[in-house]
């Protein structure tokens, strides 16, 4: 049994059918391309498969493609500018040197866009906690904290 469900997907509205138990992190991946949304640990911990749902960050593992008929999902693919060059949140995480190899990446891309829509100058502070369900192995966190309170000061981020 299928269902079919209507959403937007980084700007792009789309008609589908879904098996009500498909989770959005498989459709969104096998279904749609968008190979960005990564998954990890499949349990909602490592933040690897986070996208904006409606712009609020949302664990894809643990939701069902059934969950967003009718909303707004936006990927790591979505972040893309119309010239087609960095945002100035990728500008800083490079900046930073705030990723090594790169699999957590779009989770943390996507959590602190969140952040800096619902708050565009958050403090340090804020960013640790907002990043907190997020997890790396590979960098130590300071400077994917730096990158988003360097992006936070830079007007162009906030949405």
């Amino acid at each position: 049994m299928t269902m079919e469900i209507s959403f937007t997907l980084n700007g792009e509205t789309m008609t589908r059918r879904v098996e009500p138990r498909r989770l959005l992190s498989d459709f969104l991946r096998e279904d749609c391309g968008h190979t960005g949304t990564h998954v990890g640990c499949e349990h909602g911990v490592c933040g690897a498969c986070t996208v904006l749902i409606d712009g609020k960050a949302a664990r894809s593992c643990l939701c069902f493609a059934v969950q967003v008929d009718n909303r707004s999902v936006t990927t790591v693919e979505g972040l893309r500018t119309e010239d087609d060059t960095l945002d100035p949140l990728q500008t800083e995480m490079h900046r930073h040197h705030a990723l090594q190899c790169g699999f957590c990446t779009p989770g943390f891309l996507m959590s602190a866009h969140a952040l800096l829509a619902e708050n565009p100058c958050p403090t340090r502070a804020q960013i640790v906690e907002a990043l907190a369900g997020n997890l790396c192995r590979c960098t130590g966190y300071t400077s994917i904290v730096d990158a988003v309170e360097a992006a936070s000061k830079r007007s162009e981020v906030a949405q």
